[in-house]
């Protein structure tokens, strides 16, 4: 396949490579680019150095998959452009997600509407949606939901290496105020955490928060199940967690959720309160799987657990789904 990485010298274009490589994608011709910034420096790719080119029509020309990493202004403007040439798009912004001509896709979960679909656009879900569907979907096998309540703990690369820059240089000089930066998050985020990711909506959510809601129903085919976030950045490097509390129609077998969560592809689970198991952040990254664990009746309601997820949300919340996204249209 001749392929193309718009945003390739950011996170998570970075890791599109190396799983690309690490998953023996077949590839003829590889094709990067990047910001003028980045004009004039290469990428070595199995052994191969490969010089970035600034993104225009002509570049774009005769590649078979382009992969965008690069936010939802360059995918709204450059995506449709490849669409008409021909290329396949897996977008890794915002800018289609919620489209209804343009499939959504976790491939774990909803690969057959990339056939439903004309379009050559395919939008790869929010890192939290995501991360938090790995654990919700066979949840959902085993006993219709009907109400998830999650709580995020969304780690500083969910903002790009801009966020992890900014993380350092702030724990380097965090006891002086004058070298602390806010150029990424609204306030300092070392040692701090900040319940607001993304711009404050008229209902009071945030963008981040509407997306779980809005992304969830899409991917699933269900509009009765409703979402209520909270989403919070913390001072973690890497790797997304979220707390749900997942309400069913009807009773449930506990026992039965974690068997259909076991057969689930893409999810481990960590979960033995007596050996003191349990996921953190830092158990999931770099790794391919989510990890779910906590897993325990809800006493306050009749039919409703709780539960704890974590996922690399550069890895499964990114680019390891858009490359399984790639890998569904060469089978």
């Amino acid at each position: 396949m001749r392929i193309g990485i718009v945003g390739a010298t950011g996170a998570v274009g970075k890791e599109i490579l190396k799983i690309l490589d690490n998953r023996k994608f077949p590839i003829s011709e590889l094709k990067l680019f990047a910001s003028k910034k980045s004009l004039g420096k290469r990428i070595t790719f199995k052994k191969n150095r490969y010089k970035l080119n600034l993104i225009s029509k002509k570049n774009l020309e005769n590649l078979d998959i382009v992969f965008f990493a690069a936010g939802s202004k360059l995918s709204k403007i450059y995506a449709p452009i490849c669409e008409k040439l021909g290329s396949y798009v897996i977008d890794n912004s915002s800018a289609f997600r919620l489209n209804k001509d343009i499939p959504l896709i976790v491939p774990e979960i909803n690969s057959g509407a990339i056939k439903k679909t004309k379009r050559k656009i395919i939008a790869n879900p929010n890192c939290t949606t995501i991360i938090s569907l790995m654990g919700i979907k066979p949840i959902d096998n085993s006993n219709k939901i009907v109400r998830v309540v999650a709580t995020s703990f969304q780690s500083v690369s969910g903002a790009g290496n801009s966020g992890i820059d900014e993380l350092i240089h702030n724990t380097r000089f965090y006891k002086n105020e004058d070298k602390i930066r806010k150029n990424v998050f609204d306030k300092n985020i070392t040692f701090n955490v900040i319940p607001k990711i993304g711009n404050f909506l008229d209902n009071g959510f945030t963008e981040e928060e509407m997306k779980l809601h809005n992304e969830s129903r899409k991917i699933l085919d269900n509009k009765d199940i409703s979402f209520s976030a909270t989403t919070v950045r913390v001072p973690v490097m890497r790797s997304h967690s979220i707390s749900l509390n997942i309400e069913f129609k009807k009773s449930f077998n506990i026992n039965k959720i974690k068997n259909e969560i076991k057969k689930f592809p893409g999810i481990d689970i960590s979960d033995n309160i007596k050996k003191n198991q349990y996921p953190t952040p830092l158990d999931s990254t770099n790794k391919d799987n989510c990890i779910i664990g906590r897993i325990r009746k809800d006493f306050t309601k009749k039919n409703a657990i709780s539960a704890w997820i974590v996922g690399d949300q550069i890895r499964k919340g990114a680019a390891l789904n858009a490359v399984q996204i790639a890998e569904l249209l060469v089978m």
